[in-house]
């Protein structure tokens, strides 16, 4: 537009000067083709217009969005429109309560209440995508600004309203992903009928109220040390019936003993045992009792 601007004052300016004096009239002529070459060229490269990957352009002209979308290369278009440019790409919008890390500087996390009545502070990030065939409807009926207008406010307000089924313990723990695809659907039906695609919803931190965190810790540890005396208790009972194995075991080897021992086995291992001592090169002095009890062994050793 601007060189077709151009080319139509300097034509006007060659117009105007040929009705002056000798000396400058005789620039009119160039003035005059001039301006006809730029304002061709002007016009000639206001009616392309190239779009770039992973966008999509909608044209107005007037005000009257077209329905045509142009694709991605270089289009011919009406050198009086007006072309936006819409991106297809994968896109964000993440709400957080940590300054500067969402699309608001502060704390932009969202506040709701859990169906105990006690507040819970969700981090959440949203991955979507507009529908290339409802860019113009989008253009039309909301404008550019779709992530103020739509993705902000349906996803706060979503969140708030099924925040609502959960108890906050049940939020933070067993149910949170009950909870995230149940706002999933409830954000993808309306984003579809606004022309977007929710790809993906990642609810980064649930917290808790300051009073709910310490129940929950107190919980955890009773949990813990219940688990901890669990533990004792079963180690004693497999100790204590190690040692009924054992102390079974002994009156066992006991009880066979006495039963396989007679008197003349005994006689028999006394002898085995006389003799032994006899062969032996040390001194020593053995008793041996009339009665047939086992010897003394006395020695200087």
């Amino acid at each position: 537009m601007f060189l077709l601007t151009l080319g139509i004052l300097l034509l006007l300016a060659g117009v105007f000067i040929s009705n002056a004096g000798y000396s400058i009239a005789r620039y009119a002529r160039t003035l005059k083709i001039a301006g006809i070459a730029v304002a061709v060229l002007g016009l000639v490269s206001a009616g392309i217009r190239q779009i770039d990957a992973g966008t999509i352009g909608v044209q107005s002209l007037f005000g009257k969005v077209s329905p045509k979308v142009l694709e991605n290369g270089l289009n011919f278009v009406n050198p009086l429109a007006q072309v936006a440019i819409f991106d297809t790409k994968t896109q964000n919008y993440t709400m957080s309560a940590v300054t500067s890390e969402g699309e608001v500087n502060g704390d932009d996390a969202i506040r709701a209440l859990s169906a105990d009545g006690l507040e819970v502070v969700i981090d959440l990030t949203v991955l979507y995508r507009i529908m290339p065939g409802k860019a113009p409807g989008i253009y039309k009926g909301i404008g550019t600004d779709y992530k103020d207008k739509i993705v902000r406010p349906v996803t706060r307000t979503r969140i708030r309203d099924n925040a609502v089924y959960y108890d906050a313990v049940a939020l933070y723990s067993k149910r949170r992903d009950e909870f995230q695809n149940r706002i999933y659907q409830s954000i993808d039906k309306d984003f579809k009928s606004r022309g977007l695609v929710l790809e993906q919803l990642l609810i980064r931190n649930i917290t808790l109220p300051e009073s709910v965190k310490k129940t929950i810790e107190s919980k955890i540890n009773a949990e813990q040390e219940a688990q901890k005396m669990e533990f004792v208790l079963q180690k004693e009972k497999q100790e204590a019936e190690r040692k009924r194995v054992e102390a079974k075991g002994i009156a066992d080897y006991q009880t066979i003993i006495s039963l396989s021992l007679t008197d003349k086995q005994l006689q028999y291992e006394n002898i085995k045992a006389q003799k032994e001592l006899a062969a032996s090169p040390n001194a020593k002095i053995v008793i041996i009792p009339a009665k047939g009890n086992m010897p003394l062994l006395l020695t200087d050793k």
